[in-house]
């Protein structure tokens, strides 16, 4: 495919303009489509969830037995779902939010085992090639907490794991990888924070740095791992295993909504705000949400002024064949974990009729929105999973999807807002302080 120049994509898409000056921008997306129409043409099925969720409880009593933390969850890694009425206060006096309706946090920030959002995609990755290792090799019957024993991390030590990171997934698969007894390296792009590279190094995880994006480190480690047999590569572009991974989180949170009394149907809608790197996480979920709850849920993605990747590719419908170089932008920025310049194809072309918009945030109000939330609700999360708040802020701007969706009146104050906080437990207390009292 020919990419047009910047004119040309801005004269066929005007909101290119927006993007490539790092305005604050609203989109809402054209190609939203209720979801009985939209998932006969999605290439993954609500068959593909449930296999990954059966493979998550098998490995459950493995899980439980390596990492203590998940013990009171029988081996499930699965994150608290809060009330923070204090921060839908904080949103509306000094941001003119206007949610009316209850404002829920989905703290993917406090998964166990790796503490951020990655832990469902990447462990389930590493989970996955792991059971095809191991039933291709006759070294697995029923017991799954083998892979806890000396024999097994002996066999997977001939193996090695490769994947491109700004941060988080390189923490899932580097903890798990070597937990399993892989050779691990993660390739970390220039926007990689010191603490999580020296962590994974402490797991006995090989660090290879990068004075360039996260893209050249997704090509890096490709590379590498091509290049030895016993290698696999987790590639967080076009991986659809990641992507299922990071679906189950739908299935689960649907229990937690019935366990809090919050009903998800026409009368009652859940509107979830995601922040956004190359896609999957947010992408995953989405998918999870909807085959849930149809169009009853409604997903916006948020991402840092300086890297819009999603919203460029959805926007011009060019994917990854676009990139936010290509109309001026850096792909600098606070976000770590959002630090990407080039969409996950697969997932673009995957959400494409599922997601009903993309915002985008200054760096500066993550830190803004880090610090209301930990002084209303002394909850802390990295500035990267702040940019969901954003979302929340915004909404009110989306005004086709509002109406689209008959989110006025009564069902709009019926309606249950969610912020889904990606990452932030185990940044170190003097990053903390770094993020609350510098920035």
């Amino acid at each position: 495919m020919r990419l047009m120049n910047i004119e040309e994509i801005v004269a066929k898409v005007p909101i290119v303009e927006n993007i490539r000056e790092a305005k604050e921008t609203v989109w809402e997306n054209p190609k939203a489509r209720p979801f009985a129409e939209a998932k006969e043409t999605l290439p993954l099925t609500a068959s593909d969830l449930d296999d990954a969720e059966e493979r998550l409880a098998r490995f459950a009593p493995f899980i439980a037995k390596k990492f203590p933390e998940t013990a009171p969850l029988h081996g499930i890694i699965e994150s608290p779902l809060v009330e923070i009425d204090r921060m839908k206060s904080v949103l509306n006096q000094n941001y003119d939010a206007g949610i009316v309706g209850r404002l829920l946090l989905k703290q993917d920030s406090h998964l166990a085992v790796s503490g951020s959002v990655k832990a469902r995609g990447g462990i389930y990755e590493v989970l996955k090639h792991t059971e095809d290792l191991a039933l291709e090799h006759g070294l697995l019957h029923d017991d799954y907490t083998v892979f806890d024993s000396d024999a097994s991390r002996a066999f997977f030590g001939k193996y090695a794991i490769h994947v491109g990171s700004t941060g988080n997934l390189g923490l899932s698969i580097g903890i798990m990888g070597a937990a399993i007894g892989y050779r691990t390296t993660v390739h970390m792009s220039v926007d990689a924070r010191e603490w999580k590279k020296n962590l994974l190094r402490a797991k006995g995880v090989t660090v290879k740095e990068y004075t360039s994006d996260y893209s050249a480190a997704v090509r890096e480690g490709r590379k590498l791992a091509a290049e030895d047999p016993f290698s696999y590569f987790v590639d967080d572009e076009n991986s659809s295993t990641l992507f299922l991974g990071y679906a189950v989180a739908a299935r689960r949170l649907k229990k937690q909504l019935a366990e809090k009394n919050v009903a998800v149907d026409a009368s009652h809608p859940l509107i979830v705000y995601l922040p956004c790197g190359v896609g999957g996480a947010p992408g995953g979920i989405t998918f999870g949400l909807k085959q849930e709850f149809g169009d009853n849920v409604i997903c916006v993605f948020v991402e840092p002024v300086q890297a819009p990747c999603m919203l460029l590719g959805l926007a011009t419908g060019l994917h990854d064949a676009i990139c936010v170089r290509d109309v001026g932008l850096t792909g600098r920025t606070e976000a770590d974990g959002l630090a990407v310049g080039r969409p996950s194809k697969f997932v673009g072309k995957t959400i494409e009729t599922l997601v009903s918009g993309v915002v985008t945030v200054e760096d500066e109000k993550l830190y803004a929105y880090l610090r209301a939330l930990l002084d209303s609700e002394r909850i802390f999360i990295e500035p990267s999973a702040c940019a969901a708040f954003h979302g929340a802020v915004k909404m009110h701007k989306m005004r086709r999807v509002l109406a689209q969706n008959g989110l006025d009146g009564e069902r709009l104050r019926s309606a249950c807002h969610l912020v889904w906080a990606t990452g932030g437990s185990m940044v170190p207390e003097d990053e903390r302080e770094a993020y609350c009292v510098v920035k």
